[in-house]
């Protein structure tokens, strides 16, 4: 029997509500048995390129994020070992110096639009979500959230949408969608999906 904890890998384009999704199921299992890690925080730590630079790195393809240390981490916590992992900040392309610790617990989200599409995170989650939302929407509310939380102008946001968004999501995101147990339109709206991934986690659980 595989030993806890459960990891519930979350996917989808940006702004497809893949973090309504993972605060649901953090919520309902309780915030005592679950943690929740973002492939987001393993952007790779550009302070060697001036500001101007790192603003044309593309984040949105795989060489951007520093997976072999996410996996390297999830390992340890298969193993329960507590680790200590990145904080990004996002207006300035740079790692912070503090970290978060993050401990062992019987079930840890890995969220993040690449998740399904990296072969070494996808054979270690044990519920493979993918979040199925229309590109539209999806581009509304990155914009929103750029320039609210990012400090992003709009121009700017378009401009990456249209040079790298989109044809990443294209080329690494939407193929990933065939990995998926669980296909979710609506997103957090869901209530079935939702209920179904509960039952799913119980019955993981259950199984130790």
């Amino acid at each position: 029997m595989k030993t806890s904890p459960v990891i519930i890998g979350i996917a989808g384009g940006t702004g497809s509500g893949k973090t309504t999704i993972a605060r649901r199921v953090y919520e309902q299992i309780g915030r005592n048995r679950i943690e929740w890690i973002s492939h987001d925080s393993y952007y790779r730590n550009f302070a060697h390129l001036t500001l101007e630079d790192r603003h044309r790195v593309n984040y949105d393809h795989p060489d951007s994020l520093e997976t072999s240390l996410m996996v390297e981490q999830l390992d340890r916590l298969l193993e329960g070992k507590t680790i200590e992992i990145p904080i990004y900040d996002f207006a300035t392309h740079m790692r912070a110096v503090q970290t978060r610790r993050v401990d062992p617990k019987p079930v840890v989200i890995v969220e993040g639009i690449l998740v399904l599409a990296e072969p070494e995170i996808r054979k270690r989650i044990d519920i493979k979500l993918f979040v199925d939302t229309p590109s539209d929407i999806r581009f509304l509310r990155r914009l929103r959230r750029d320039i609210e939380s990012r400090g992003r102008t709009v121009e700017s946001v378009i401009e990456q949408y249209l040079t790298t968004v989109r044809p990443m999501h294209e080329e690494f995101v939407e193929p990933s969608k065939r990995f998926a147990d669980l296909i979710i339109p609506e997103g957090g709206e869901n209530r079935v999906a939702l209920d179904a991934i509960m039952s799913r986690v119980t019955e993981i659980i259950g199984n130790q």
